[in-house]
């Protein structure tokens, strides 16, 4: 260590360069300094947690569109420390009370903190809870970094990690997860094709966005899933008393007068006063990290608003913990295994008409700060012209069988529940906003529906196809630090499955996948269905247990402009198709409120075929309609009964030669049953889920468990699968979400 810290003072200072040639060095040495140690292999920690509340102020808060001041602090800031090892690898977590750090103040951190504690840079991970009521380090939107925070922050980070380091002891640990539904929710919502807004560059095209408000009539429904796992890692003394608490949940902030640490510094003290009035050490030190939470919030936005403060916000979350504590069995012996790896994406660079406009509009602010969205995305399109590319920064860490993940980036909840069904390790939770601050990162299907998150900048920037780069990158590295291949995913089957796969369909799509573009057939035929461009996926389908069980959610897809479409070419003039379907659009708006069935050739005038319908203005709003052509000389089929949009239904269409039956929810009788000659080209396969066959009136809502049959179902099988899904499934979309784990 010696000759080291001589060498190192021959290298010059800039903070680059010192990383390219301090962290091998590092890695040499911190392999050296614990190998007398890996004998012992004895699991220990340590934690710390630093005051790193400015001192001078006014300071400026980012987090918003417009840049603030402040000139007082409402609670204490802290960046809080833990260092773990296990006689072979250290590694240090650093989660600091920060809106968002750029990487590169993160590597100055690292490579300081490399040569005053001798923990090689690499083993180090370094968090921001994502508090927008903090200083700025980093320019955001319209914001500024502040001019003096950084440097009183830097020296007391690197501080806070060598004393968490030297208070490294012989410790134990566990875990838990506790499913907690009720406090993070999607704040991200669908919203009406005919309330479709504008975005900063003047396109009408935000068909999604956050905080729609409470119970919206013009916003659909969540454009994603929620991710309720509360996870946490728990570290005492070898004699149980509580050292420090890690905990990691996916939600975005709760909202404080700056500057605060908001609800993950309460969480904290709130820890803190309890264990340590318990037995715990006083230097207990309580941790609340950054989940997966680019779209989650804990507003409900489907119910009517609540008057929650901050402090019962709080409160709630460190009781769910503090219960979970009871149940954990602490390990004295971890292994403790770290790896990273940077990943460079491109940044989403505007062409040559979009840089012209913002040149424009920079050049008439004459260099003030912006006052208006459209000034700021200006600005951004400038930057991001400038630096096309960036190196993205993830990491994976094991402590025995707990996985961790970091990412740079504000990733949505359906990122990190796919990093958690395929991880090795098990449990696994994700910490985000890790060593560096890359903002949103969407998957590629939420982009066509566009919104705040996708708007391109440099918070938000990265290409479109950054996200299954980063799980892809992010399972590699928990491979890697576990030795175990990832795990395969597979959606349980409950009765209702086990009962359509009995009556043998030709095709079976549970549409519960992660992604598109492709929908997994269920059946042994293996049909391919693909899933065009406006879906989002992994949305909460019917609640019942017979779909997956009943300890999983029933998963299904959300239309917003796509279809299905798939190809059936052994299916005749004898068949059925049997599905669930959610209406989100109002009955008596559109001329056909949707189409749920077609089947015709793709884009053919007239739209010859097979089409389930709702209707709307044209007629009989709100009831079922058959059709077997798209234009007047149509034969029309109505439905006996209404019913009112944003509630689950079952149903079944019957053809057999003329012969068209319809089946509602179940009711043996059918709700409709006529004659109609087929209209579909002879031989045509083409079948179309969500929309007619020449994309007219498409569905705006929920579609799930899709079975198709080369034969008529029997009445007797219709009734069997309905009631195997276990309950009544047809609810309003406002009600409480599922209590269910994942």
């Amino acid at each position: 260590l010696t000759i080291m810290s001589a060498l190192i003072g021959f290298i010059p200072t800039s903070g680059l360069w010192k990383a390219m040639w301090v962290c091998p060095l590092l890695c040499w040495a911190g392999a050296v300094s614990t190998s007398g140690a890996e004998a012992a292999k004895v699991f220990r920690a340590g934690a710390y947690a630093m005051d790193i509340t400015p001192t001078n102020f006014p300071v400026i808060v980012n987090g918003g569109f417009f840049e603030a001041t402040t000139d007082k602090a409402f609670d204490t800031l802290h960046a809080r420390c833990l260092a773990l090892e296990d006689g072979r690898t250290r590694v240090v977590i650093c989660v600091i009370d920060n809106c968002l750090i750029p990487r590169e103040f993160m590597d100055e951190v690292k490579v300081l903190a490399a040569q005053r504690s001798g923990i090689p840079a690499n083993r180090i991970l370094i968090s921001t809870t994502h508090t927008h009521s903090a200083p700025s380090v980093m320019v955001c939107l319209g914001s500024r970094a502040d001019p003096n925070y950084p440097k009183f922050l830097l020296p007391r980070l690197v501080e806070g990690i060598d004393r968490a380091i030297k208070n490294l002891a012989p410790a134990q640990a566990g875990w838990a997860v506790v499913q907690d539904a009720e406090h993070t929710h999607n704040r991200r919502w669908i919203y009406r094709s005919d309330k479709v807004g504008v975005d900063p560059f003047g396109q009408r095209n935000v068909r999604a966005n956050m905080h729609p408000g409470y119970q919206n009539p013009d916003a659909i429904g969540p454009s994603g899933p929620v991710d309720p796992g509360l996870s946490f890692l728990s570290i005492q003394t070898l004699a149980g008393r509580p050292v420090a608490l890690l905990a990691n949940y996916s939600m975005h902030y709760f909202g404080s007068a700056p500057l605060s640490a908001d609800y993950y510094g309460r969480f904290a003290q709130k820890l803190k006063e309890k264990l340590a009035s318990d037995g715990g050490a006083p230097e207990f030190v309580g941790i609340m990290s950054q989940g997966t939470s680019g779209d989650q919030m804990w507003m409900n936005y489907g119910q009517p608003q609540k008057n929650l403060t901050l402090e019962e916000y709080s409160t709630a979350i460190a009781q769910e913990v503090l219960e979970a504590c009871k149940t954990i069995q602490y390990q004295k012996s971890l292994p403790v295994r770290m790896a990273e790896k940077d990943l460079i994406l491109n940044m989403r660079f505007p062409n040559d008409e979009r840089l012209a406009w913002a040149r424009k509009i920079v050049e008439n602010m004459n260099g003030r700060m912006p006052r208006s969205l459209p000034e700021i995305y200006a600005q951004e399109q400038i930057f991001m012209h400038e630096n096309p590319s960036r190196p993205v920064k993830m990491q994976a860490l094991r402590i025995g069988d707990l996985g961790i993940t970091a990412m740079s980036s504000e990733v949505y909840a359906i990122t990190g529940l796919k990093i958690k069904a395929q991880s090795p390790l098990q449990p696994t939770f994700n910490i985000e906003l890790a060593n560096g601050g890359d903002g949103y990162i969407p998957p590629p299907e939420q982009h066509i529906l566009g919104g705040y998150t996708t708007w391109a900048c440099r918070t938000a920037g990265l290409e479109t196809n950054a996200e299954p780069k980063i799980v892809e990158g992010v399972l590699a590295l928990l491979e890697e630090v576990s030795g175990k291949p990832r795990r395969k995913v597979l959606e349980p089957r409950g009765p209702y499955v086990e009962a359509v796969l009995k009556s043998k369909p030709a095709a079976y799509w549970r549409l519960d996948e992660f992604q598109g573009p492709r929908a997994i057939d269920a059946s042994q035929a293996q049909a391919e269905a693909f899933y065009e461009d406006g879906v989002a996926f992994y949305l909460e389908g019917p609640r019942a247990d017979g779909f997956s069980g009943p300890k999983a959610i029933n998963r299904c897809a959300h239309f917003a402009g796509g279809r299905l479409q798939a190809a059936l070419p052994e299916l005749g003039e004898t068949y059925s198709v049997e599905f669930w379907f959610w209406n989100g659009f109002p009955n008596g708006v559109r001329q056909v409120t949707a189409c749920l069935f077609s089947r015709g050739e793709k884009g053919r005038y007239g739209a010859p075929g097979d089409h389930l319908m709702i209707g709307g203005l044209a007629n009989e709003p709100g009831r079922l309609i058959f059709a077997n052509g798209g234009r007047d000389t149509s034969e029309r089929l109505v439905g006996k009964n209404g019913f009112e949009p944003k509630t689950w239904h079952y149903v079944v269409l019957t053809r057999s030669g003329n012969q068209v039956r319809v089946f509602l929810d179940g009711n043996a009788s059918p709700e409709i049953s006529g004659e109609a000659a087929p209209q579909f080209v002879k031989g045509s396969d083409s079948i179309f889920l969500g929309g007619r066959s020449d994309g007219y009136s498409g569905l705006e809502g929920k579609l799930d468990e899709v079975a198709v049959y080369a034969r008529a179902l029997t009445a007797v099988e219709m009734a069997g699968h309905f009631q195997s899904a276990a309950e009544a499934v047809a609810r309003k979309s406002h009600e409480a979400p599922s209590s269910h784990t994942e």
